[in-house]
């Protein structure tokens, strides 16, 4: 369907140009309402992460639903996954997260969840964005929408967290590094490691508005790293803006990427017979896990990247685990939607099960040498029409003879080409990277 407003992951820009504007959310929030109001009586939860717009939008979203006769039920600042699950218990019709994850503070977005906790259908997006065209009609004053606020959410989303690994996880003695990137897991986040027994330090929990990302979280991992090594903690574990990421370091001060965190929960579950089909990963996806995954035995398949891609061919192939790179984790037996709190309690399951260090158990996976080149170029054109980059791109692929892969992807956002080569030896994947950016640059201009 193409969306004149809906991107793949809901609405997002820079705040204050459109349409991150507080008369279009105003108006997109009641387009949503009507679009409700129309399928049934309901309310829709609303939360948010810690970036200063958030009060903003979280107005002008409330004023937009109750005009059209649409209760509201507020959590503050809470995670992505976490609306998704309060949306469920709570018999939401919807649940929206203004959030642009982890992007700076100056940018902020509008993600919707079906009453479902999942992503809405192309159909809702379009019939709201058809409303979108009119003018706003406010219902008759009786029949108002009422708006208060869940003051138990917290508790309900950490209880949830807690019994998501469906074992009996006892965190005593660990000494963990916990950072929230000031973001929606700063209270939550801390208070779920430490209910479950660890002796806890938090970075990244003091949320002005605006530092939200800011050198720290799962975007900038390097800050945690150095924090495990100083305390000689166990672990580290980071989330972004809005939670639905997470990124670990282990026990060395090594950061563990999502790929490879993929790979530990996808081990773990197999040894306990718990795993239920393959792995979907994306095509960023390090080859390294691939080869891994295949020589213990789980089928592998590569979606578009992006999670509704991921979440996509995952249904389709009835598998209940995937993800990407960036720590965007999806375990669909038991959550609707990516969860970096549930995601890296089900790695700690692993490490308590298996009795090993999170060091160990990356170990089971060699990472490739990647290299990535972000090539400028005056127009997108489909790479795979130019006959000069088919040519090259054969030619190394032929000469990295199965042991690695070449990868040419348009950005979404600007007018780049990602030239990336992966494979066995750092040296010869630069040499191909380098060589076909290169080629790109002079075909493309």
């Amino acid at each position: 369907m193409s969306r004149k407003f809906f991107g793949t992951d809901g609405i997002r820009g820079k705040v204050g140009e459109f349409p991150i504007t507080p008369d279009f959310v105003l108006k997109l929030g009641w387009a949503a309402g009507k679009v409700l109001a129309a399928e049934g009586e309901g309310k829709v939860v609303i939360g948010k992460d810690t970036r200063i717009s958030g009060y903003m939008f979280e107005s002008a979203l409330e004023a937009g639903l109750s005009a059209a006769g649409i209760d509201v039920c507020l959590t503050g600042p809470m995670p992505t996954p976490a609306i998704a699950y309060l949306t469920r218990t709570f018999n939401g019709q919807a649940g929206i997260v203004i959030s642009a994850s982890h992007n700076p503070f100056y940018d902020n977005g509008i993600k919707f969840f079906s009453g479902a906790g999942t992503k809405l259908s192309d159909d809702v997006e379009a019939k709201i964005e058809a409303l979108m065209e009119g003018e706003i009609e406010v219902v008759e004053s009786s029949e108002l929408g009422k708006v208060k606020r869940l003051n138990d959410a917290a508790g309900r989303y950490i209880e949830y967290c807690k019994a998501s690994t469906a074992y009996p996880l006892d965190l005593r003695g660990m000494n963990i590094v916990v950072d929230a990137g000031h973001g929606a897991t700063y209270q939550v986040g801390p208070a779920v490691f430490r209910e479950l027994g660890a002796n806890v330090h938090a970075i990244g929990i003091e949320p002005n508005g605006v530092n939200i990302n800011k050198d720290c979280g799962s975007t900038k991992p390097d800050f945690m790293a150095e924090v495990v090594k100083e305390r000689g903690a166990d672990f580290g574990i980071a989330f972004d803006g809005d939670g639905d990421r997470v990124i670990m370091v282990d026990d060395k001060g090594e950061i563990v990427d999502g790929d490879e965190l993929l790979f530990i929960i996808a081990m773990d579950r197999k040894l306990h017979g718990e795993l239920k089909g393959g792995i979907v990963g994306t095509l960023m996806t390090n080859l390294g896990m691939e080869k891994a995954l295949e020589d213990a035995g789980i089928p592998f398949s590569r979606a578009k990247v992006g999670d509704r891609y991921v979440n996509e061919v995952m249904t389709a192939k009835d598998w209940v685990i995937g993800g990407e790179s960036s720590g965007h984790i999806i375990c669909r037996d038991v959550s609707t939607t990516g969860d970096g709190i549930v995601a890296g309690l089900q790695v700690i399951k692993a490490m308590v099960r298996s009795g090993k260090k999170l060091s160990e158990l990356r170990g089971g996976m060699t990472k490739y040498p990647q290299t990535m080149i972000n090539v400028r170029v005056q127009e997108k054109k489909d790479t795979d029409k130019v006959e000069g980059i088919v040519s090259a791109v054969k030619q190394s692929e032929e000469e990295l003879a199965g042991r690695g892969r070449v990868l040419l992807r348009p950005s979404g956002t600007e007018p780049v080409i990602r030239v990336m080569v992966e494979g066995e030896h750092a040296e010869e994947v630069r040499k191909h990277a380098e060589s076909l950016a290169v080629i790109v640059e002079q075909e493309m201009s």
